[in-house]
């Protein structure tokens, strides 16, 4: 029996989740696991908190906490919000705790014993009032490449370039505001380039399933060619070494496994604490991550693709009898409101204060139904809370609720709330009608239809619901395999609509009085449709079809964690009746309440301070005058010559030529253009910009690129490629 193991990107513990981590690789996550639980599939759902790193050490200190007060603090409340997001996680685990170190330590030990480490000796900035070597992000300084007088560590936030951290201008330790001197010291690297070919394999072997974002990013990273990768950071907090044999011991003092290792590891040290408890044995794990039987799919966000396409299939791999992920299902980011999330403008809503702010029972149900219907699975995606109104006024409530209210209400005033009796023949012939459809129209869904000899006791309506029912099960279970959620919920809710429809073709209110065995019969079928309903969108909106199921007295089947045991298939009994006549039937209260025009304009209104005012400010703020534009001589030039930056994989060496002469500069492009791409191109670049030393390279001037919030980047070149260089850019 195939498993399904399926994670999520673990989520930082020094902050809030907010709803563009939910969109990426949270509730996709959830929806598929859901899904896979009641398709009869055997799931494990793996996620926890990420406590180790620089970022947590510099939450401590602007807190005034250690490092433990505030992944204690973060983890326990990221863990109840996603609790009450309706979260199905079989394990909600952390990479503090002693079972992770022990086998992210096993994993260090392997690749020395292999080889596959290299220890390197290295200048870095030591900070001497507090002993201390400075990671990237614990030293600022004057960019080396455009004099910006708040660049950190290793890139320059105005100018995107990268540098080797020694090279800033007037460096200053954040810890204690002095110059810190330059200090050798001693790191490992991972020699990921050992796995090219290997990888590059992998990456091809899913050219055809893969999406395409995630293959681009992971074949322009093997393009560039894999290097050595520090595995190892001076720093106080995470997984230590100096307890590890086979190095020196007064070398590992002071040194733990850079995160990034550490990290994707928490998968596998979680499925052990998760088989210990509930299987009594933790060798059990292998069971799932050394079991050819078992299909994992990792879900994360963009900015998380190499790391679960590359580096960490190179780890499972190197380690050896480890799967590898069938699938990397990445979403794009998603923005508010139009901008970016930024808790610093306020411009953020942090899931616990949504639900701080909606507390009745279908609060979480509505987000996810509204995040759902806007993840960004192709593309970057906005929420705003408009269209959060609108999801939930014009679809969850006027749809989907008004189906089942409508249909309950009936069924309560003119059978007693019971389950009309049917003829046998009338399930019979549903039931023959799925059966063709099955066996004759698996790969053609569209054009699905019964012969006439099956339809004696169905009328029209009835057919056509049936069909419109098989149709979104098949549809939207081939979509969901394929991670095209959103689109899988627009065939489910097209179900939704056809019911709406049928119930009104068939006029019970009419055939109650003039028929009423056909009255019977239509709010039988109602019935069967709200039942299969309540299985299509538990994936989606749980709460909603928890209720639902409660009300006609069964036992939910909502696909919540199961300790990895087997369920039916609920979702292909979906296209089936499955209510018995004369089972109760009575919904208490409307499924979705309206949310009033007020409390949108509330939430809109708590965005960051008056958007009119703050956009001003920040344009006066910035205004220069002519003169001060006159003094940046921007002008074209040709690229002649391009190839990659030794030991970095962000820059490139540029060879360009402006009016017959040659200079060169270093552009931090690399991820986003090969060599090979640059070379004839036109482009514009600073010409006056005072020459800077990158990674011992010297750059005489600055190309222009323009660069979106969420990292895209794109050159600014001359139309015409064969325009003459030199020419003045105003």
């Amino acid at each position: 029996m195939k498993k399904t193991l399926i994670t999520s990107a673990l989520p930082y513990s020094n902050g809030y989740l907010h709803l563009g981590h939910l969109a990426g690789a949270y509730l996709p996550a959830d929806i598929f696991a859901r899904y896979a639980r009641l398709s009869g599939k055997e799931v494990l759902y793996v996620c926890g908190s990420d406590e180790h790193g620089v970022a947590i050490t510099i939450s401590a200190e602007k807190e005034n906490k250690t490092p433990k007060e505030i992944i204690d603090k973060y983890h326990f409340a990221n863990y109840e919000a996603f609790q009450k997001f309706g979260m199905s996680f079989d394990i909600y685990s952390r990479t503090s705790i002693p079972e992770h170190h022990q086998i992210a330590k096993e994993f260090f030990v392997d690749f020395l014993k292999k080889g596959f480490l290299v220890e390197r000796e290295e200048e870095q900035f030591y900070d001497e009032k507090v002993k201390m070597f400075l990671p990237d992000r614990y030293v600022e300084g004057i960019c080396p490449n455009c004099g910006f007088d708040k660049a950190r560590g290793d890139q320059c936030d105005n100018c995107g370039a990268y540098y080797n951290q020694i090279e800033l201008k007037n460096p200053k330790s954040i810890v204690s505001g002095d110059t810190p001197i330059v200090k050798k010291t001693t790191h490992w690297y991972l020699k990921l380039q050992e796995f090219q070919v290997f990888l590059e394999n992998y990456i091809d072997s899913h050219n055809s399933d893969w999406k395409e974002n995630v293959l681009q990013q992971s074949k322009s990273w093997l393009k560039q060619g894999l290097t050595e990768r520090a595995i190892t950071r001076d720093l106080t907090w995470g997984v230590k070494i100096d307890d590890i044999d086979g190095i020196d011991k007064e070398k590992a003092i002071g040194k733990v496994l850079y995160v990034w290792f550490d990290a994707v590891l928490g998968y596998i040290s979680a499925t052990k604490v998760w088989a210990k408890n509930n299987l009594g044995n933790e060798n059990f794990f292998a069971d799932w991550w050394q079991n050819e039987n078992t299909d994992y799919f990792a879900f994360i966000g963009k900015d998380n693709i190499v790391f679960h396409t590359l580096i960490f299939p190179a780890m499972l791999h190197g380690k050896g009898g480890y799967i590898l992920p069938k699938n990397v299902p990445a979403n794009e980011f998603l923005n508010l409101e139009g901008q970016k999330f930024s808790k610093s403008r306020n411009w953020s809503i942090d899931l616990q204060d949504y639900f701080n702010e909606f507390k009745d029972e279908t609060a979480a149900d509505v987000l996810r139904y509204a995040l759902l219907m806007n993840l960004p699975e192709t593309r970057d995606a906005d929420f705003t809370w408009k269209d959060f109104q609108t999801r939930n006024n014009s679809e969850l409530a006027a749809i989907f609720g008004n189906f089942v209210n409508r249909s309950t209400q009936f069924i309560a005033k003119n059978f007693d709330a019971k389950i009309p009796q049917v003829s046998n023949e009338i399930l019979s012939q549903w039931e023959k009608v799925i059966s063709y459809f099955d066996a004759n129209f698996s790969d053609n869904i569209e054009n699905a239809q019964p012969p006439a000899h099956f339809v004696s006791l169905l009328n029209n309506n009835d057919i056509n619901l049936i069909t419109s029912l098989w149709q979104g099960v098949e549809k939207s279970k081939k979509l969901l395999e394929r991670f095209k959620i959103r689109e899988a919920y627009l065939e489910i809710m097209n179900i939704v609509r056809s019911s709406n429809k049928y119930f009104n073709d068939e006029a019970p209110w009419k055939t109650i009085k003039s028929s009423p065995d056909e009255a019977a019969k239509t709010l039988f079928v109602c019935s069967q449709l709200i039942y299969s309903l309540s299985i299509l969108f538990a994936p989606a909106i749980p709460n909603a079809a928890k209720k639902l199921q409660s009300s006609l007295n069964l036992t939910p089947a909502i696909g919540n964690a199961t300790n990895a045991k087997q369920n039916e298939n609920f979702w292909d009994k979906a296209k089936l009746p499955n209510l018995k006549s004369g089972s109760n039937i009575q919904i208490q209260g409307v499924l979705f309440p309206f949310i009033e025009d007020k409390v949108i304009e509330a939430q809109i209104a708590k965005l960051g301070k008056n958007e009119n005012t703050a956009e001003q400010d920040n344009v006066n703020a910035k205004l220069i005058s002519i003169d001060d534009f006159k003094k940046v001589k921007l002008t074209t030039a040709k690229v002649i010559e391009a190839t990659k930056v030794e030991k970095s994989d962000k820059l490139l060496k540029l060879q360009i030529e402006i009016s017959g002469k040659q200079r060169q500069l270093i552009a931090g492009i690399a991820k986003y253009y090969t060599p090979e791409q640059m070379v004839n191109k036109t482009i514009i670049v600073v010409e006056n910009l005072q020459p800077a030393k990158l990674f011992g390279n010297m750059s005489e001037g600055m190309l222009l690129a323009a660069k979106t919030p969420d990292g895209k980047l794109s050159l600014l070149t001359v139309e015409e490629n064969d325009f003459p260089t030199g020419a003045d850019v105003s």
